[in-house]
């Protein structure tokens, strides 16, 4: 059974990574199917006004929290988490999981030099043979269908998907029933930081809270904005919720 909590009136689960990682590894052995997703900050900010991504969000099987800031928001709210989930290290361990068990693995978005890289390296760290295949995340709209059948071809047991948000929540939920793997997941960025691009927030930042400020410092021109407002707009959220549950 579910046990979840409830933040900006998206559900969110409260599995540990270890259960996360068991529930994930059954459904793959059952050949179930599990849509998983995590939340941050942002994108609990963005679900507020966009439709298609909420319903993309909650329609998923898993939701997971990638921020510190959502276990903060939880505690604050009085329904605490147990952890955050960060949807980085979920994948790195699915990946070590998929060379102890066999599985497959497609990996899907960014660009094709990122994207290869990232299959180099996993290649090198454990073995050609958890790969499924892959493909960059640069296609049209009417291309769309035909990726989903070229996952669904390559009889994968999980799928990464590092685009970004709306984008990856809504082609998962719109194309998981042709897609067919027993494990879907939107990734982000993570392709960047496994393929050296970018490097990730040391683990103090991490634990306090503040990679994104690590992000920006890396890129300040092009997220000063995006974080100033959807920061801003979070806490926001969070003291008009805390308000109307007292």
């Amino acid at each position: 059974m579910k046990n979840r909590i409830n933040i900006f009136n998206c559900p969110i689960d409260t599995y540990t990574m270890d259960e996360t990682v068991n529930m994930i590894d059954e459904s793959i052995q059952n050949k179930t199917h599990l849509h998983h997703v995590v939340v941050n900050a942002a994108k609990l900010v963005h679900m507020q006004k966009d439709k298609e991504l909420y319903d993309s969000v909650v329609n998923s099987d898993i939701i997971n929290p990638d921020g510190q800031a959502v276990v903060w928001a939880s505690k604050f709210l009085g329904q605490p988490l147990k952890e955050r989930v960060a949807g980085i290290d979920l994948m790195e361990n699915l990946v070590k999981l998929s060379h102890e068990k066999g599985y497959k693995v497609f990996f899907f978005g960014a660009k094709e030099e990122i994207v290869k890289g990232v299959v180099d390296r996993y290649t090198e760290e454990y073995s050609k043979d958890i790969i499924a295949g892959y493909r960059n995340g640069y296609f049209k709209k009417d291309e769309e269908e035909s990726i989903a059948n070229e996952i669904a071809s390559s009889e994968a047991d999980i799928l990464f998907v590092a685009i970004s948000s709306p984008t990856k929540e809504i082609f998962l939920n719109k194309y998981k029933d042709i897609i067919n793997t027993p494990f879907i997941m939107g990734v982000g960025g993570s392709f960047d930081v496994v393929a050296g691009k970018v490097t990730r927030a040391p683990l103090w930042m991490q634990k306090a809270g503040l990679e994104w400020f690590y992000r920006f410092l890396q890129e300040p021109r092009r997220m000063w904005k995006r974080y100033l407002v959807t920061n801003s707009l979070f806490i926001w959220y969070m003291l008009k919720e805390k308000i109307s549950i007292k």
